[in-house]
């Protein structure tokens, strides 16, 4: 008798962990969604791993399309030392999907992550084929380099108010910003079982000199690009300004800029039901 196929798996709740080792480097992974010869590779945040994925939005992708998503090099599950700059994490990314067999990729970016995505694609021409970058800018982008003062403060003022630091750092602190951020930490908790290893503090520390040298460096020329790119952000972004989004909507040509009204750095989570199936139709364009 034949076997059976096994089920696609559709719900990030249920996506294993599994590990892969490439460039002396033991990365942890999730996989979900039909397979296709194209995945949908996602890039995380500061000082994130695996489980601080919003999965309203990660299972909106993965109805149509395979998606990865992976810890970086020293974070969460990951071996090895988080590295220093921005360039350095790219190519630990490339060392990444080039280990699996893949020569093409379709990417969905939040925050630093979009930051390694820009990186990537720069230096590795035609392996991204389009892309979704949130919350984040240009290097050498204004103001860039001051992520670390504003992060520092926030979670300051998280500690000291017993909150989750996303919830200060990623929505506004009136009603609506609140409610949607007590929402969304609560999203994040529905995995309960195999949950990834809590990010060390030096890992957060290191993560946040690297984005500070991207912020003070030459820009890179990002108009050679050819990549059909969705960008967005919360009209209120203190983290990465909202302003930078404009800016990397400049530097892109051909690319398209969602705004979200009276939000923050994670506008897209607090508009998840309209940012997660336009994103998802976006890439399956």
């Amino acid at each position: 008798m034949p076997s059976r196929p096994e089920p696609v798996i559709t719900s990030y709740a249920d996506a294993p962990t599994r590990t892969l080792r490439a460039a002396g480097v033991t990365f942890a992974y999730r996989e979900l969604g039909p397979s296709g010869a194209v995945p949908v590779v996602f890039f995380h945040h500061l000082s994130a791993n695996l489980d601080n994925w919003d999965p309203r939005i990660v299972d909106a992708v993965a109805a149509t399309r395979r998606v990865i998503t992976f810890d970086q090099r020293g974070v969460g599950a990951s071996s090895g030392k988080v590295p220093d700059t921005i360039e350095a994490a790219a190519e630990d990314a490339y060392a990444f999907v080039t280990a699996l067999g893949l020569t093409e990729i379709d990417v969905f970016a939040f925050s630093m992550g979009g930051m390694v995505a820009q990186d990537l694609a720069v230096a590795h021409p035609g392996l991204i084929r389009r892309w979704v970058l949130t919350g984040t800018g240009p290097r050498g982008g204004k103001d860039m380099d001051k992520v670390g003062r504003t992060t520092y403060l926030d979670v300051l003022r998280a500690t000291l108010t017993r909150r989750d630091p996303k919830e200060i750092l990623f929505f506004e602190q009136d009603s609506i910003g609140r409610k949607a951020a007590t929402e969304f930490v609560a999203r994040l908790g529905e995995r309960t079982r195999d949950r990834d290893t809590a990010v060390t503090l030096g890992a957060f520390r290191t993560q946040l000199q690297a984005i500070a040298r991207y912020g003070r460096s030459a820009p890179s020329d990002l108009s050679p690009l050819t990549i059909p790119t969705l960008i967005a952000n919360g009209d209120h972004d203190r983290m990465v300004p909202s302003v930078l989004s404009e800016d990397l909507h400049r530097r892109i040509p051909g690319s398209e800029l969602v705004i979200y009204p009276n939000s923050g750095h994670g506008g897209i989570f607090q508009y998840w039901q309209d940012f997660a199936p336009r994103a998802a139709a976006f890439l399956s364009a």
